[in-house]
């Protein structure tokens, strides 16, 4: 059954339009007045709804029933991602919404290639937005990650905002295999860097700000490599 998120109070019975880009996926399949699909508004489990009007460019359906459905991961894994360049990051936003990643935080780091600010840093923010959504309108998920704005690296790690455990992926020596450093409750964030990995320096600011390096194996991995294995170590069932 076609999935939509729909981030609008949803209760049974209520008659409501669908926000534009649930509405032009629905033109797009051509489905037809009377067509039961699945809506879900990212405030957990899905609901059944029915299309009662397809105009030109909008699209009215009653709510059904609501199922309590959950498909998270058994902890919440925060991924905060040197961004790799071009379609790459696109491809890192997808795959880590469909392992269940809890959030999404863009960094930038000395060896970025890609260096956003202002509009166009918005632009590529609602932009990566709207790929965690479609991710999870196709795997199931029922809460969307939410994509941070990018920041530089030191600016984020100044928050200080990170409850729970904080790992860094580094090829240090020392550094445990990441699931051992994880354990096996609580929040996790992990944090790796861009093309070229994250300098000395920056290893050590986080290292400062309470990270504990964690291993991947000895395989130098690329960005959005290394986003993936840790989400699939951490976040699979």
């Amino acid at each position: 059954m076609p999935r939509f998120y729909c981030p609008l109070p949803l209760a049974p019975g209520a008659q409501i339009t669908l926000p534009p880009t649930a509405a032009r996926h629905v033109q797009v399949l051509r489905l037809q007045p009377g067509a039961v699909i699945t809506l879900f508004n990212g405030e957990g489990g899905e609901w059944s709804a029915t299309v009662t009007r397809m105009g030109r460019s909008d699209v009215d359906v009653e709510v059904g029933t609501h199922a309590p459905l959950e498909r998270e991961a058994a902890r919440a894994v925060h991924l905060v991602a040197g961004m790799p360049a071009n379609e790459r990051m696109d491809w890192l936003v997808e795959k880590a919404a469909e392992l269940g990643a809890a959030s999404i935080q863009p960094i930038v780091a000395a060896r970025s290639v890609l260096k956003l600010v202002g509009e166009r840093a918005a632009r590529r923010q609602a932009h990566w937005q709207a790929i965690a959504v479609s991710a999870c309108e196709q795997c199931g998920r029922n809460r969307v990650p939410t994509v941070h704005a990018p920041l530089p690296l030191a600016e984020w790690l100044a928050q200080g905002a990170q409850q729970g455990t904080r790992l860094l992926l580094s090829l240090r020596a020392g550094a445990r295999p990441l699931r051992e450093a994880a354990g096996s409750a609580g929040p996790v964030w992990v944090l790796h860097g861009p093309e070229g990995g994250l300098t000395e320096q920056e290893e050590d600011a986080a290292l400062a700000a309470g990270f504990a390096p964690a291993s991947l194996g000895t395989r130098v991995l690329r960005a959005e490599t290394a986003s993936v294995a840790a989400l699939a170590l951490l976040g699979l069932d």
